[in-house]
């Protein structure tokens, strides 16, 4: 992590990297504008002046934000963290959202959501606490206090609920986690209890998956306690899956059934998958057209500004313009690992990977979600789908990678 690179020399950081980013922003104000060319009135129809707006303002934060030493920032993580955790623990008592869920704060005539705050505030302090060792965490005590910055966040999102939201600070804690050298045996038994909260479901999958971790720690024989402990979580967590599920409101269990079976409510929670996959489909080679997509225009395709913006571009610019898109995320990630791959700093490199993570992950989710290979969890695509929150604390995350370029 330590090597200098010649690849982004003087004071404005990587600038293809922030050229490929104002276009794919660029592009998602347009497909904005387009997703409000209905037939008929909707409240989408406008929104694209206001996403304008946002994204003017995220400009301005990421050169703010590319303008202060990574040292500064390295130094003001424990009070972002703090805050943004104070954040998280208001939505409890006086957040709001649909379905129930409380995942936003209203102040005045402005809505911010904590959690995309709480996802920057977390990769920072995590950069912080893993780039201040001499030697990476070999063992899992060793990782109490990364373990507790990620879990701490990821519990209070839990309780809104919002478990897309919840997972990504799961992701950010492992691919900070591997960054800084932590062996993946180390990590794998980490994460390890969240398998078998998965695979609690079928009472065979985790005998099979429970015997084979049994079967991996006899074989690998780490430390007493820790074999005990990883024992005793997979248990417990293979014990815990059927009032997890019980707990979740209707809509989250709806979403996850669809995912297996889309036609086991096609009028309800099944039709957004379904009307998704139409069309994309029916997008073709070169597409309906840029804002005469028929399944947008008659609304048939639902959250098509926000969750499923994706799907307006399958629809409007068919296979040429889904793999244009794809290509400009592949090439702005692409960019910004090489960054965290040749920062001088350790805290910029860790911060810089778990960037990276973010945005991957968002973007394989969002995407896999609108053609059915992921569970529908509301994540938007990053750069293209509407919302403030998430379109400044992406450019924010943008402007410490930009610094880490600068100080390399």
């Amino acid at each position: 992590m330590n090597a200098r690179s010649e690849s982004f020399p003087g004071p404005l950081g990587d600038r293809p990297l922030l050229a490929v980013t104002l276009l794919l922003t660029a592009a998602g104000v347009a497909m904005i504008y387009s997703a409000g060319v209905v037939d008929f009135p909707s409240v989408v129809t406008g929104l694209w002046k206001r996403q304008l707006v946002w994204a003017v303002l995220a400009v301005v934060a990421m050169w703010v934000t590319s303008r202060v030493p990574l040292r500064w920032m390295e130094w003001g993580a424990p009070w972002m963290y703090g805050i943004s955790v104070v954040l998280l623990a208001l939505t409890l008592v006086v957040g709001t959202g649909p379905g129930g869920t409380s995942s936003w704060l209203e102040l005045g005539p402005l809505r911010m959501q904590p959690s995309e705050l709480a996802k920057l505030s977390t990769i920072l302090m995590l950069a912080r606490e893993l780039s201040g060792r001499r030697e990476p965490a070999e063992r899992l005590i060793e990782l109490w206090r990364p373990l507790g910055i990620a879990l701490l966040p990821l519990g209070l999102v839990m309780l809104q609920p919002d478990l897309g939201s919840a997972l990504i600070f799961g992701v950010i804690l492992v691919a900070a986690l591997f960054w800084a050298g932590v062996p993946v045996f180390t990590i794998f038994l980490l994460i390890s209890p969240g398998i078998s909260l998965i695979l609690g479901f079928s009472a065979w999958a985790w005998g099979i998956w429970f015997i084979a971790l049994a079967a991996l720690l006899y074989v690998r024989q780490p430390y007493l306690v820790e074999t005990i402990g990883m024992v005793l979580a997979n248990a417990g967590a293979g014990a815990l899956t059927q009032p997890i599920w019980e707990g979740l409101a209707p809509y989250q269990q709806n979403r996850l059934l669809v995912f297996l079976n889309p036609q086991r409510d096609p009028q309800g929670a099944g039709w957004h998958l379904i009307q998704s996959k139409v069309a994309i489909g029916s997008g073709g080679w070169t597409g309906q057209g840029f804002t005469e997509g028929p399944q947008k225009r008659l609304a048939f395709l639902p959250e098509q500004h926000t969750d499923f913006i994706f799907s307006v571009v399958g629809e409007e610019l068919g296979f040429v313009g889904v793999f244009l898109l794809l290509a400009g995320f592949a090439w702005w990630l692409s960019r910004t690992l090489k960054v965290a791959g040749t920062a001088y700093s350790d805290f910029g490199s860790v911060a810089t990977f778990s960037f990276f993570s973010l945005w991957l992950i968002h973007l394989l989710i969002n995407v896999g979600m609108t053609v059915g290979l992921m569970p529908i969890t509301g994540l938007p695509l990053p750069l293209l789908s509407y919302g403030g929150s998430f379109l400044v604390v992406t450019y924010l995350g943008l402007g410490i990678v930009q610094r880490t370029a600068i100080e390399d």
